[in-house]
């Protein structure tokens, strides 16, 4: 190397952004553990049991008048517990009946008996959310509120909170696509080999994936967009931008909501089905009337920790 080249300065070559990497390390404090956010959860809805206990009131009878859910849930656990018995005996095989009653009653979340039942479900459904996120909102900033406040008050962005539903909605088609894909050729006998079925349900999955990459920033942009002048392009950017570079990361965070809610309610109800039946289809219907509150709750503090 001649003495000019050593005494010229060097020039760092300015690295190019690339705007679909997977993962990039980034600075800051990670984000809590999802154990450590479902604790918060739970700890915010116990602080202020008697808010948010009236909140699930309102929303448990609502649900019952005007969409009357779980019928068969409700009516038939003693029948179908009598009849699996008879067929299936002794302690194992007791769990396993107890287990696929368990099943069926997860089955049965979300089912309503006539669409106009189901018009009514989606209403509660988006009526109690925002309740909910203005609720939240007004807790964590220490203020003291009253559950009627957030009906009145957190009605106020429902337009841009329903486009934004939309938005996820329109990102969930490759997830459906994926289901009725599999679902088809294996059901039409396309799928024959065991190898195709693989190769299908991979496809599959890669379609869920790609659902499930859209939504893990989306469905942060219900909460922002439930901020005062917010628009529903402004909400579904800003959402963007605090997941970046760590996408991945929240999406475990994300899917590990509904594996522990349905972890918490198996230990809650299999018991029960299997020592005090009439009481557990009661019991598996109050856990659902909690399940809006517990999955805001928990989803509003992932939100908060990554602000």
């Amino acid at each position: 190397m001649t003495e000019a080249a050593a005494a010229k300065p060097r020039v760092l070559k300015k690295p190019q952004y690339r705007s679909f990497r997977l993962q990039k390390r980034i600075k800051g404090d990670p984000l809590p553990s999802a154990f450590r956010l479902m604790k918060e959860a739970f700890t915010t809805l116990v602080r202020h049991w008697r808010l948010f206990l009236t909140v699930v009131i309102i929303y448990t009878i609502l649900n019952v008048v005007l969409v009357q859910g779980l019928q068969f849930a409700v009516g038939g656990v003693s029948e179908i517990k009598s009849t699996l018995d008879e067929i299936f005996s002794g302690h194992w095989g007791k769990l396993a009946n107890s287990l696929t009653i368990f099943t069926l009653l997860l089955g049965s979340v979300g089912s309503v008996s006539s669409p106009v039942a189901g018009i009514y479900q989606v209403m509660l459904t988006l009526v109690v959310s925002l309740a909910m996120i203005w609720l939240l909102r007004q807790v964590y900033a220490g203020h003291t509120v009253r559950a009627r406040d957030g009906f009145y008050r957190g009605m106020t962005p429902l337009v841009p909170f329903i486009l934004v539903l939309l938005v996820i909605a329109l990102q969930l088609i490759p997830l459906a696509i994926g289901v009725w894909l599999y679902a088809t050729v294996v059901s039409t006998g396309i799928a024959a080999t065991a190898l195709e079925q693989v190769v299908w349900a991979l496809l599959s999955f890669l379609l869920a994936l790609l659902s499930l990459y859209m939504v893990t920033s989306s469905l942060f942009a219900l909460y922002i967009v439930t901020l005062p002048d917010m628009t529903p392009i402004a909400a579904l950017r800003s959402a963007r931008e605090l997941v970046a570079n760590r996408r991945w990361t929240v999406m475990r965070k994300v899917l590990f909501l509904p594996f522990a809610q349905v972890v918490i309610a198996a230990v809650v109800v299999v018991p029960l089905i299997l020592f005090a039946t009439p009481a557990a289809a009661w019991v598996f219907l109050a856990l659902t009337m909690f399940l809006i509150p517990v999955t805001h709750s928990y989803l509003y503090a992932l939100y908060r920790a990554m602000l």
